[in-house]
């Protein structure tokens, strides 16, 4: 079904990303995967090709373009490359943190980092997790004392994307520990500040060239005027760009589903069993028709949220509605091609192998599946 989102400014956005992943990433992505982190000069790279600041103010060296269907393009294109694991960084650079800058920062923060963000020569991160509190966030223990025009931190967070490239860490802590909710901020903390460590870079299961760290703060003195907003304001703060983030995570699932249908399709085709290809067996046929209808039906349903969000219309529960159902769609499209592989699906070296293990975070983080039914539920009034 022909989609309707895009115009031709996107498209020729969509020709130059692609063209730039081809010749810059796809050809390091092994290499980048075996030393788990890709290079710093990536985002600089990619920020000089204006693929980090289109929403950035053009004062501050950006395209001034808030369309969040040039973060589409982004995710689409990163997913349709099979590099997700090099370019995770970027997307959350885009798609996560740079609406804290835009929508919080003041003018003197903006002046600050908005151009070495577009730029991509500062590299952005968001700390919200700590080791076991998982989804509650008003259970968290990192605190901020006030003293004198600093804040004192104190505390750790895990599983950070971006933990050790970053040089800009939008950290959530209690600046009231007596409150839950109410008593959460939101202060930058930057590369360099003393007690500010960086611990393991994170073995895990897939996104391998993808650095995510744990984070130490040990008596670390913040200025006051890196706090994003006003105190306690934090957790609605993170509330309200919880939307945008979902979103991206969902586009960048239905891509991921739609390269795994590509991929194993076209696998099909081509691999023979008993004298003829291995797609004309009924039960492939099936699995790759079941597969082709919910990607197109989801589609339709990802665009109209992102048509809704560009027209600031999109709820919290339609955004986690795209976010679960993508990306359970994606983990279904992803176990479903190793499946038809065969032997070959399990291993490393074929494409599909990759993007099963790339895929299974996506059911967790930003929100786990739970999380997002959860919500859902809540605003039919249950």
């Amino acid at each position: 079904m022909r989609r309707n989102l895009f115009e031709a400014e996107h498209d020729d956005f969509r020709e130059s990303v692609r063209r730039f992943l081809e010749k810059e990433v796809v050809p390091q992505q092994a290499a980048w995967d075996a030393a788990g982190i890709v290079p710093r000069d990536l985002f600089a790279q990619a920020g000089s090709h204006g693929f980090l600041g289109f929403a950035v103010p053009e004062e501050f060296g950006g395209g001034g373009i808030r369309d969040f269907r040039f973060n589409v393009v982004l995710n689409e294109e990163i997913q349709r490359a099979g590099v997700a694991s090099a370019c995770l960084g970027l997307t959350l650079q885009t798609d996560v943190t740079l609406p804290y800058y835009l929508d919080l920062a003041n003018a003197e923060q903006q002046a600050r980092w908005l151009p070495g963000i577009a730029s991509g020569t500062l590299i952005t991160a968001v700390a919200m997790t700590e080791p076991g509190i998982g989804s509650d966030l008003a259970g968290m223990s990192t605190t901020a004392v006030r003293d004198g025009d600093h804040y004192v931190v104190n505390g750790a967070k895990t599983f950070i994307t971006n933990g050790i490239n970053s040089d800009l860490v939008i950290t959530a802590v209690k600046t009231d520990p007596s409150k839950r909710h109410d008593g959460i901020s939101l202060l930058v903390i930057e590369r360099g500040m003393p007690g500010f460590e960086r611990g393991r870079n994170l073995d895990k299961l897939g996104l391998h060239g993808q650095d995510t760290a744990e984070l130490s703060f040990i008596d670390v003195r913040v200025p006051v005027a890196n706090l994003l907003g006003e105190e306690g304001t934090g957790f609605s703060q993170l509330v309200t760009n919880l939307p945008q983030e979902r979103l991206g995570i969902a586009t960048a699932a239905l891509a991921g589903a739609t390269a795994a249908f590509d991929l194993t399709l076209e696998y099909v085709k081509e691999r023979k069993a008993f004298g003829k290809p291995i797609g004309s067996f009924q039960n492939s046929k099936f699995v790759l028709a079941e597969l082709a209808t919910e990607i197109a039906i989801g589609q339709q349903y990802l665009d109209n949220c992102v048509t809704a969000h560009n027209a600031g219309e999109l709820s919290a529960a339609e955004a986690s509605m795209a976010k679960w159902w993508c990306t359970e769609l994606q983990g279904r499209a992803v176990d479903k091609g190793v499946q038809l592989h065969g032997g070959y699906g399990y291993m490393s070296e074929y494409p599909i192998t990759r993007a099963y293990a790339d895929a299974r975070i996506t059911r967790i983080y930003g929100g786990t599946t739970e999380i997002m039914k959860e919500v859902v539920g809540r605003s039919l009034g249950l």
